[in-house]
Order: C-alpha cells, then sequence, then structure tokens
C-alpha cells in the first residue's frame, strides 16, 4: 500500500488535517521522536508539530508521554481507536470499516520494524512500499509426472 493513499485514507476516514495525517505516519514510521524532531523532517514549526502531536493524544493515536515527546500506540490499535473516538465527536454509529482496518494491517510491519533492534526494512521516505511481493520459488520437477514437484533440488536415489 502507498503511504500517499494512506494519509488520504486517514483524512477521509478518521478525519485527520493533512498535518495530523503526516504527523502520525512519520512517528509510525520512524518511532518516538520529540517535537524538534517531527518539526524538522516535516519542516513545520516547532509549536506546529508539538500541537499536531498533541491534538493526537487527544485524538487517541498517540500514548500520553512526558514533555515534548511523542510515539504512536501499535497501528492496528490505532486506527480503529481514532476512528471511534471520531464516530463519537460526529454522532455517527460506530461500525467495521474496512478501510481502516486495513490502515492498521498496511502499517503494522514497518511499525514493528521501527521499534526492533534488527529492522528487516528502513522506511527512509513515506512513498515506499511496507511490502514488496515475494519471489516465486523455483519448481523443480523429478520425473514426466506433473503432479510430483518440489520447492527445492533434491535428490531422490530411486532403484
Amino acid at each position: 500500500m502507498n503511504y500517499d493513499k494512506i494519509k488520504n485514507d486517514l483524512i477521509s476516514e478518521v478525519r485527520l488535517t493533512k498535518n495530523q495525517a503526516e504527523v502520525f505516519l512519520l512517528v509510525v514510521l520512524k518511532g518516538k521522536m520529540p517535537a524538534n524532531q517531527i518539526a524538522k523532517s516535516l519542516e513545520i514549526t516547532v509549536e506546529d508539530a508539538l500541537e499536531t502531536s498533541q491534538k493526537l493524544v487527544e485524538l487517541g493515536g498517540f500514548i500520553d508521554m512526558p514533555e515534548t515527546e511523542f510515539e504512536a500506540m501499535h497501528p492496528r490499535f490505532t486506527a480503529v481507536n481514532m476512528y471511534r473516538r471520531m464516530c463519537e465527536r460526529e454522532n455517527i454509529d460506530f461500525k467495521k470499516n474496512l478501510v481502516v482496518d486495513n490502515i492498521g494491517i498496511a502499517l503494522e510491519e514497518p511499525y514493528d520494524d521501527a521499534r526492533t533492534k534488527y529492522n528487516k526494512k528502513k522506511w527512509k521516505n513515506m512513498s515506499e512500499t511496507p511490502s514488496e511481493t515475494p519471489k516465486t520459488p523455483e519448481v523443480y520437477k523429478c520425473c514426466e509426472n506433473p503432479q510430483i514437484t518440489y520447492l527445492a533440488p533434491v535428490n531422490i536415489n530411486i532403484d
């Protein structure tokens, strides 16, 4: 999934502002950071970064932490939590929303990678796709029977 699509889904489904969606994605993809680092990364003022991040705490996107440091909760929980809170604010019936569920699913892998010592991938910019299509393994045949195949070369001694 493309991060521009995720950002647009956050804006349309969860009703975040453009700045809120960008700050949320940055912290999900890069990990815990202070407001001045958010401001530097997104080229906004420190005051805007601080205000936006504090609003995301209120909206259920960030964990309430001391001072000016901000961290996102797990995206599967956060996406649904922010959507639920939006439904309460707007007096909309809260029900399953597949677009919101897919936001959490798409952000889960990069979220986990940003918070572990041995990252699978580095999400340097938000236009990268979080998961690539895996390569299909080569299929090997052992005989003329098309029903017998292997996913790896095998030595079979048949007498």
